[in-house]
C-alpha cells in the first residue's frame, strides 16, 4: 500500500470538492474523533453550522493468534467512549464527519447510533477506500476523492522537538 502525505493546500481543495455536493441544510454536525475534527471545523465554518456535536468510538482489540481470530476483531461491538444524548439527535439532518472511509467500521457506527437515537444522519469524509470498505456497495453520502493509499493528513504528521516532518 502506497502512502500520500497530504498538505494544507490539499485539504482545501477536498473541502472545495465537497461543499457543492450538499444539497440539503443540516441542523448540525457530529464530528467522529480524532479524524473528523479539522475536516468538520472547516466544514462547519463553510456551511454555516452551529450545533457541532462530537463521537468517540473505541473498537475494542482483541489478542490475534491465527487468521481466524484476526478476522474476528472485525466483528467486536464498537465502544462508545463519548456520544452525543438522544434528545439533541431526535428528528435532526446530522452531518457525520470523518477524515476517511477505510474499513467504514467507525462512521457506520455513528450513522447507526444516530439513526437509533432519532437522528437523520448523512456521512461525508475526505476520503473513501472502496478497497478496504466492509460494507458492501455502501458508501459515504459525500466524498471529496476515492483512493487506495494510505493517507497522511496535515494535521497528523509527527512534530518532533526539532518540528521535524515526515517524508516519503
Amino acid at each position: 500500500m502506497h502512502r500520500e502525505l497530504l498538505t494544507w493546500d490539499d485539504i482545501d481543495a477536498l473541502i472545495d470538492h465537497l461543499i457543492p455536493q450538499f444539497t440539503c441544510e443540516f441542523d448540525g454536525m457530529v464530528m467522529i474523533t480524532r479524524g473528523g475534527i479539522v475536516p468538520g471545523g472547516m466544514l462547519a465554518a463553510a456551511l454555516q453550522i452551529e450545533s457541532i456535536l462530537t463521537a468517540a468510538v473505541d473498537f475494542p482489540a482483541e489478542a490475534e493468534t491465527d487468521a481466524s481470530r484476526q478476522k474476528s476483531h472485525f466483528l467486536v461491538w464498537p465502544k462508545f467512549i463519548q456520544f452525543p444524548e438522544e434528545s439533541v439527535l431526535i428528528n435532526k439532518r446530522l452531518l457525520i464527519i470523518d477524515d476517511v472511509w477505510g474499513s467504514g467500521r467507525t462512521i457506520t457506527a455513528v450513522k447507526n447510533q444516530v439513526s437509533a437515537g432519532g437522528g437523520v444522519p448523512h456521512t461525508c469524509v475526505l476520503h473513501f477506500n472502496p478497497y478496504r470498505n466492509l460494507f458492501g456497495n455502501m458508501r459515504p453520502d459525500y466524498y471529496a476523492a476515492v483512493t487506495d493509499a494510505y493517507i497522511i493528513y496535515p494535521w497528523e504528521n509527527p512534530r518532533g522537538p526539532e518540528g521535524a516532518f515526515l517524508s516519503w
